[in-house]
């Protein structure tokens, strides 16, 4: 009794990792902050109800997102030293199960954002459903299923997606799409392309094998490194631009800025490998610092207010 209890751990921890866990936590971190700073920006009570709605609506449509794409991925993967070993090429996961987990996350995902609507009595569109929608269409469709495969703008095009949690987040306190909202949206927009970019350095001959046509495999390493360069100096002065979210978070975001762009400018300098993994390693946290300071901001806010 005890083995099976064990095997059947075993098999749920499987299917945890097969979600991409370490992908789609920091997406619904972008989510949670992006909530919590809307109701800092608009001096409206914690509502629990929304908060606990959008957490959980974003975790279903990320890791739903990430099965499916999983399965899209699975003769790709084989090819790819990287993933090789992902739970479908490795015959640790059937693509059939596989796949329905995928689609039944995604329903989830979409049940709980119409209510988030319902319970914010939207007015003709509900807005968050369809946001939901859109980042599983222009992920798995757009991205995975059109473009990967064929075009440099696939992480570019694809990156929407990836953008749509905190959009989330911030329109279901504020019950309408706004600048702020879009401001947030669009950095993450920007640190994706950067931030696979610079994997992609590392890892262009896996890339090329699977014949994925990435920056640096369609073009030269320092042609890839300016590019990288340049999105991350703008995702730095967009970032910058919400600067009336208040003074911790721009402290934080202009420390980040110089560090970060301080590694960029030598890396287009002295392009290598090395720097580039360097700064790889350097933005892999930047979202999570830089939502963490929207957090700490709303809760000073909060508590000074009560």
């Amino acid at each position: 009794m005890k083995k099976d209890n064990g095997n059947i751990i075993e098999r749920i921890y499987e299917y945890y990792k097969f979600t991409k866990p370490n992908v789609w936590w920091l997406l619904v971190f972008t989510a949670f902050g992006s909530t919590i700073a809307a109701i800092g920006n608009t001096n409206m009570n914690f509502n629990l109800t929304i908060i606990i709605s959008v957490i959980l609506a974003v975790t279903a449509g990320t890791s739903g997102a990430e099965a499916i794409s999983n399965y899209i991925d699975k003769d790709i993967d084989k090819k790819m030293d990287r993933t090789k070993n992902r739970a479908i090429p490795s015959g640790k996961i059937n693509p059939k199960n596989a796949l329905i987990l995928g689609l039944v996350l995604t329903l989830i995902s979409i049940i709980i954002s119409f209510y988030i609507d319902t319970y914010n009595q939207y007015n003709k569109i509900p807005i968050i459903t369809t946001l939901m929608i859109f980042g599983h269409i222009d992920y798995l469709i757009i991205y995975s299923l059109i473009l990967k495969r064929r075009s440099s703008l696939n992480i570019i095009l694809g990156g929407f997606s990836g953008a749509m949690p905190a959009l989330i987040g911030f329109t279901a306190i504020t019950k309408t799409i706004t600048t702020d909202g879009i401001l947030l949206a669009i950095i993450v927009f920007l640190w994706i392309p950067t931030h696979i970019w610079s994997l992609s350095i590392k890892f262009r001959e896996d890339y090329s094998n699977a014949k994925i046509p990435m920056l640096p495999v369609i073009t030269t390493l320092e042609n890839s490194i300016r590019i990288i360069a340049i999105s991350t100096i703008i995702m730095i002065l967009f970032t910058l631009m919400l600067y009336e979210f208040g003074i911790y978070y721009t402290i934080t975001a202009s420390i980040l800025g110089i560090i970060i762009g301080f590694k960029s400018i030598e890396l287009v300098m002295k392009p290598s490998e090395e720097r580039a993994w360097s700064l790889f390693k350097i933005t892999s946290p930047y979202l999570a610092i830089i939502f963490l300071a929207l957090i700490f901001e709303t809760i000073i806010k909060y508590f000074i207010t009560i």
